[in-house]
Formats: structure tokens, sequence, C-alpha cells
């Protein structure tokens, strides 16, 4: 009964998530300040069961699932709206939430399509560190998508603005000055994530494994993510790295990230 509930769930988070999708795209095309209202709603409406089916495979599997590459890229999706709705909350970026509607619906479509087998976790790697660790790593994944999409925007209006013929993203875009200062907050609130990833992810290594670093490809990638976005956040805060240079960094870090999270979990 509760794999049968839990499947529902899944179905109508996905789809859910394609309606808000659908809405955000009507708004960017329309902006007809109602559909964005309405998109917004919508997506609150897939993060609540999103939320509710991770309950359930809880539930069923008996531990945090964050392990399968189907969980941990739903989570992904749980956390990047979780992340956009925080946002939303504080600041107002003009049709942001039209580029994050995609990246949580393709996450949702790549989960829908790994298998949703639950994997028995072995007693020996069972431990309070794993979901601490795998949720806070996928937390700040979820920010860094934020930046992803704020990056990618600040790259289609700086095209506009070099092209010298304002076209159909200048006046639906933000500022450029707007969206690098979304980018410094979503990098500065995902790095602050990462490394308490890292931390947790050593303390449950050395309980499990009895070594606080393994140089196994797991680690390695997300070390290499860390050094990237530590180089990103030095650079921005210390020299004053801005503009397109940043926003370029910005995306080619969250490809990595996309890379890391499914070559190397589960």
């Amino acid at each position: 009964m509760v794999n049968e509930i839990s499947y529902l769930l899944f179905q109508s988070a996905l789809g859910v998530a394609f309606t808000a999708c659908a809405a955000y795209l009507v708004f960017f095309i329309t902006q007809r300040s109602g559909i964005r209202k309405l998109a917004r709603s919508i997506l609150v409406v897939s993060w609540i069961l999103q939320t509710l089916y991770i309950g359930t495979r809880y539930y069923l599997a008996g531990y945090s699932p964050v392990t399968t590459h189907h969980e941990a890229v739903f989570f992904f999706a749980w956390s990047t709206t979780a992340a956009y709705l925080s946002f939303r909350w504080r600041y107002t970026v003009k049709n942001f939430g039209t580029f994050v509607s995609f990246i949580i619906f393709a996450l949702l479509i790549v989960a829908a399509l790994a298998p949703r087998e639950i994997i028995p976790l072995e007693p020996a790697l069972q431990s309070a560190w794993l979901p601490v660790h795998a949720g806070l790593s996928l937390v700040a994944y979820g920010f860094f998508a934020l930046a992803f999409c704020g990056g990618l925007m600040y790259l289609l209006q700086e095209r506009e603005l070099k092209s010298r013929r304002l076209g159909y993203f200048f006046s639906r875009l933000p500022s450029l000055d707007a969206l690098d200062q979304l980018n410094s907050h979503c990098l500065a609130v995902g790095f602050a994530f990462l490394c308490l990833g890292m931390v947790t992810g050593s303390f449950w290594s050395k309980q499990v494994f009895g070594t606080y670093w393994r140089w196994n490809p797991k680690g390695v990638c997300t070390l290499i993510i860390w050094l990237l976005y530590l180089v990103q956040i030095h650079q921005r805060f210390t020299v004053g790295w801005r503009g397109r240079r940043a926003a370029f960094m910005v995306v080619i870090g969250f490809i990595l990230v996309l890379i890391t999270l499914w070559r190397v979990i589960a």
C-alpha cells in the first residue's frame, strides 16, 4: 500500500513540476503577473509532494533515501526547489523562476528514468553521518543550480547587450549587476553547505572505513568540485572577479557537479 502511494506521489510531483514549468514559460512569454503567482504556487505544491515522496521512501527503506541514483537526483531536485523558494521569499529576480523550473523538471525526469528499486544499505555503511553528509552536499548542489541559472541568464543578457540590437531576452532578463549579485549569494551559501558536507563526510568515512579521507573516484571528484568553487569564491570576494568570466565558471562548475553526481553516487 505504501509503495503504491509512494509511486503516486512521485508521479504527482513530476506532473505538478511540469505544470509549474509550463506556467513559468507562459509567464516568460506574456509577462502577466497573475500567471507568475500561479506558477509559484504550483511549484510550492510540487515541493510538498516531493517532500512527501521522500518521506515514503524513508519509510519503505528504513534509512535516509539518498544513496541510489534515483534517490540522489530526486533529492537534488527537492533541494533545488527548496533553495529557489527560500531565495524567492527574500529576493525578487525577474523571470528567475522560469529557468529554475526547467532545471527542477529536468532533474525529476532523470530521476524517473533511473531504477526506483530500494537497495538495502549494507550494515557497515549505516551511520547517522551518512544522511547528514549527503543531505548537506545535495543542498549545496541546489544552490549551485540556482547560480547556474543565474550564470546562463547573465550570458544571455550580455550577448543581447553586446549585439547592440536589444532583442527578445533584453526586456525579460534582469540587469547584469542583479544577476552578478544573485550568483554571489548562491555561490556563498552553496559553498558553505558544501564545506559542511565534506566535513561530515569525513566523519562518516572515519566511522565506517577508519580513515577521514579516501582517494576513490567520489572523493577525488568532490575535491575537484570544492577546489573549483573555492577558486570562484576567492576570486570573487578578494579580487572582485565579476562579469562574463565569473558567469562562465559558474556554468562549468555546475556541469562538473552533474557529471560527478551521475558517475559516482550509488
